[in-house]
């Protein structure tokens, strides 16, 4: 093993701060790559300060999945990476491998239970009592679970791509967003932001859902074709059936019937924002009465992350962020949860 420095969390109610942490020698099948940059999640937040029930946080804890390095080691069978090159690792680090799922390349979805979260979820490795994230100055990876980034992207806007890309490209590529379909975006943060420049790319009519009349202009800027301020109950009936998919970024509880008002017959409410609380149950008629359907996406497989940043490249597409210095993530955090930034807070780990 070895020790390194990382930002870690030690309890629910106290700063982040500089710590040591150790990991793990590099095995045959594994990648060691020191971090440039790490996106901050508001799951990092959610998970440093104890806040969700269904995933208790175990200190000292080190959060940070979207996360991208250049490699110094790799074990004698890795095949896909050698020293010097950019790398990236998002929001898992292991899986079963050998369920329906993981066979499937959605190893998120791990039908034994077994998908390794980058951090605060049971080390496999026994190096720690969880695994740490990106926060740190470098980690350890198996092959399977580290990714290809192209030089031709500034690899700090790459970073978020690791889960706010990915979250939205993975449900908008299920339900086939694309020429020809209204899709809805609710929300424009870090997530919701790349959920409008997917949706456009695609070929999809984009239109974006937000309660601020200030992000007007950006949303197209963004690709956006309309705009909605979702707190107007006229301009919202305008939409009434018209919308083939809708994918709620929104991190906080709130009332879910007026979007489902939205769907044409058959279309989909896909949840993928992960509130503290849960949002109050929607009505049942609005489903019945135009075969709706309510649902959630997780991030993505490793194979379907790949084609995201190869799509990604191709496109051009990177997250609009903010770099911030290790000894700012506190303030990021308490900024985060008023709103600003626009879209994503990624720190710059060569200082730490």
């Amino acid at each position: 093993m070895s020790t390194v420095k990382a930002i870690v969390a030690s309890g629910p109610k106290i700063p982040l701060a500089p710590s040591n942490i150790a990991r793990r020698n590099v095995g045959p099948n594994d990648v060691e790559f020191d971090v440039l940059y790490c996106g901050v999640c508001h799951s990092d937040l959610h998970t440093a300060r104890n806040e969700w029930s269904a995933w208790p946080t175990v200190y000292p804890c080190v959060p940070g999945h979207e996360i991208v390095g250049r490699v110094t080691k790799a074990g004698a069978n890795v095949r896909k990476f050698k020293v010097g090159d950019l790398a990236a690792t998002g929001c898992m680090v292991d899986s079963c491998g050998a369920c329906g799922s993981c066979r499937e390349g959605l190893e998120q979805y791990c039908d034994a239970g077994g998908t390794v979260f980058t951090y605060n979820s049971p080390d496999p490795q026994l190096t720690a009592p969880v695994t740490y994230g990106g926060y740190s100055k470098s980690i350890v990876v198996k092959e399977h679970f580290v990714l290809r980034v192209s030089n031709q992207l500034a690899p700090e806007a790459v970073a978020p791509l690791l889960c706010a890309g990915i979250t939205l490209y993975s449900p908008l590529r299920h339900w086939k967003a694309g020429p020809g379909k209204k899709v809805g975006i609710v929300g424009l943060g870090g997530l919701g932001h790349m959920g409008v420049k997917f949706a456009h790319a695609f070929g999809a009519h984009t239109v974006l859902f937000t309660t601020s009349a200030s992000k007007v202009a950006d949303a197209k800027r963004l690709g956006a074709d309309e705009v909605v301020i979702s707190r107007d109950a006229d301009a919202m009936k305008k939409h009434e059936r018209s919308f083939d998919l809708i994918v709620n970024t929104v991190a906080v509880s709130h009332d879910l019937d007026p979007f489902i008002s939205l769907l044409r017959r058959d279309g989909t409410l896909v949840l993928v924002g992960a509130p503290e609380h849960a949002h109050p149950s929607p009505s049942v008629f609005n489903f019945l009465f135009a075969r709706r359907s309510l649902a959630g996406s997780g991030i993505g497989g490793i194979a379907e992350t790949q084609e995201m940043l190869d799509f990604c490249a191709q496109k051009k597409i990177v997250s609009d962020i903010e770099l911030i210095q290790p000894g700012e993530i506190n303030t990021a955090y308490e900024r985060m949860l008023e709103g600003d930034v626009k879209y994503r807070f990624v720190i710059d780990m060569k200082s730490l």
